[in-house]
């Protein structure tokens, strides 16, 4: 190990999220990032998905910081999870740690976790790693690369990205650092794939101006943006056209409410004086003074958007004439649950725009090919790995930048989670493999852990054992037929358990006919409320948590 690099992906390669990448130099380590992501639809009763940090714990003695790149859910998702297992300080720019922190307080780590701030240009040296913070433009504020000193030369790790010429704060992307870098010589580049098989550029930001001032030139009734909350640009965008037609903004969701006041704290968001408005004035405001920022962009169960789309929401009634834009792209899986919510909102009379149209109602975060080789002819890196990606993506990168070999490259790997990729005074090899996997979080808390799909839920199952609920609903009425079914193993003996789960069953049937018909019709909202209605009573009547399992059928 002594005077050998090693770079270990945790997460994040060969799958879209979970980004976490380990760099390692005799006995110190330091980690990039701590993400997570959405569980595919197989994964019934499992809220997100975290990487398994069983090799960072076997070394914690070794493992010295945190550095993360953004504050974006799948780089800083899995925060809490990686430190109620080792106490480390974390490092990052001062919006992505306020996110970061957002995330600890919900696990009751605040204040046991060090969160040290940096800004763009600071270097910070932890044992043989030296780390400069680049600014990067990107979908959220205060993103950045990492140029890393190591003792056998710098590697750069661009974190998401995209080269954005006219960014809506005018901070531009540091190119000039990265430019440096390159000429003093770089000996690994780890880039963003996202975007890697889109020709050209990627637009601006400001690519979205046209069409929200469109929106708010012809809406006669109330405008709803939905966008992801992090999106403090676009939601900077949405005050200003607000002030400058008249409308007072609103916000609904827990998380847009809590981000917007901490970037308006911490002054990356300006907030036009008088311009907010109270969420329960909504409906007592004309119509075509009012603008809704909501969260749930993502048709997420019980998230603001999705309860507005089947009129369940407590503060926001949708009535025909208004207008619905959802201001961001589809999460790969979430298809299903977007199109549901999209079918919803048509229901309400709403019109709602989405999807690809000119001008666009979203641009994308991420660098398309061009500004993929533009980052390759700056750094020029002796090797390269691509990252955040499918495979598919990191094959294409490889591709791209095997074409430029002219720039100096000598070697390109492409890495899955897992793998790692040594580099000496010789060369760089793939030299082997560390334990990963994923963990499933259940409602995302520290104690409901899932532990994961192929080997460690088998442990889960062993110990807590699981619940079937099975529900028919009519599909012509939403009316269930006939009372639910429950299936138990390993939680409670038949013997033992059968007034508990005769109880469980009435209180599947009092879910299912207290949620409203259009709320019937969403099988993954009435799963999700089926799902959280037993677990709370499970937990306080027999003190369990078994993996609960929601089946409802349609007939």
């Amino acid at each position: 190990m002594a005077n050998k690099l090693q770079v270990i992906p945790l997460g994040g390669l060969g799958e879209f999220g979970m980004n976490s990448l380990a760099l390692r130099y005799g006995d110190d380590i330091i980690v990039i990032d701590a993400g997570m992501m959405f569980p595919d639809e197989d994964l019934l009763g499992i809220d997100i998905v975290v990487p398994d940090f069983a090799y960072l714990v076997e070394n914690k003695d070794q493992v010295r910081a945190l550095f993360l790149t953004h504050g974006h859910e799948d780089h800083i998702g899995a925060v809490p999870f990686l430190l109620s297992k080792l106490d480390i300080p974390v490092y990052g720019t001062p919006f992505t740690l306020a996110l970061a922190e957002r995330r600890l307080e919900e696990h009751g780590l605040a204040g046991r976790v060090q969160l040290r701030p940096v800004w763009y240009g600071r270097k910070v040296e932890v044992g043989p790693f030296q780390v400069e913070f680049v600014h990067v433009t990107h979908s959220v504020v205060q993103a950045a690369a990492l140029a890393i000193r190591t003792p056998l030369g710098v590697v750069i790790h661009t974190g998401d990205f995209k080269v954005d010429p006219t960014p809506t704060d005018n901070v531009l992307f540091d190119l000039h650092t990265l430019a440096n870098y390159g000429q003093q010589g770089v000996l690994l580049l780890l880039s963003d794939s996202t975007n890697v098989d889109r020709p050209g550029y990627t637009e601006s930001e400001r690519a979205v101006r046209p069409r929200f001032e469109e929106v708010f030139g012809r809406a006669p009734g109330r405008i709803v943006i939905s966008c992801f909350s992090s999106s403090i640009h676009r939601l900077q965008q949405v005050f200003e056209l607000a002030e400058q037609h008249g409308r007072k903004v609103a916000l609904l969701g827990r998380s847009m409410v809590q981000v917007v006041e901490t970037a308006h704290r911490l002054g990356v968001l300006d907030i036009p004086d008088h311009i907010l408005l109270r969420p329960q004035d909504i409906m007592l405001v004309p119509r075509d003074k009012v603008v809704v920022l909501a969260s749930g962009s993502q048709g997420e169960a019980l998230s603001a958007m999705a309860r507005v789309a089947i009129d369940s929401h407590k503060h926001l009634s949708l009535e025909p004439g208004d207008l619905v834009v959802l201001s961001a792209r589809i999460i790969p899986g979430n298809e299903k649950a977007i199109y549901r919510m999209i079918n919803h909102l048509a229901r309400r009379g709403a019109e709602v725009l989405y999807g690809s149209m000119e001008p666009p109602v979203h641009v994308s975060g991420h660098a398309s090919a061009g500004e993929l080789k533009l980052i390759l002819n700056l750094v020029r890196p002796k090797y390269f790995v691509p990252i955040h990606g499918e495979y598919r993506q990191l094959a294409k990168h490889v591709t791209l930048a095997d074409s430029m070999r002219h720039v100096g490259i000598e070697g390109c790997f492409i890495l899955e989670s897992g793998q790692v990729l040594e580099l000496d005074e010789t060369g760089a090899r793939v030299a082997g493999t560390v334990p990963v996997g994923r963990i499933c979080i259940d409602s995302g808390t520290l104690d409901e852990v899932v532990e994961d799909v192929v080997i460690k839920d088998r442990q889960h199952l062993s110990e807590e054992g699981f619940v079937v609920s099975i529900v028919l609903l009519n599909r012509t009425t939403g009316r269930p037929e006939g009372l639910p079914e429950i299936v138990s193993r390993g939680f409670v003996s038949a013997e033992d358990g059968a007034e508990l789960l005769e109880r469980a069953r009435w209180l599947v049937l009092e879910t299912v006919e207290s949620a409203s018909a259009e709320e019937r019709r969403d099988v993954g909202l009435i799963q999700d409320k089926i799902r959280r209605a037993l677990r709370k009573y499970l937990q306080d009547v027999a003190s369990g948590r078994p993996l609960i399992i929601p089946v409802v059928i349609e007939v």
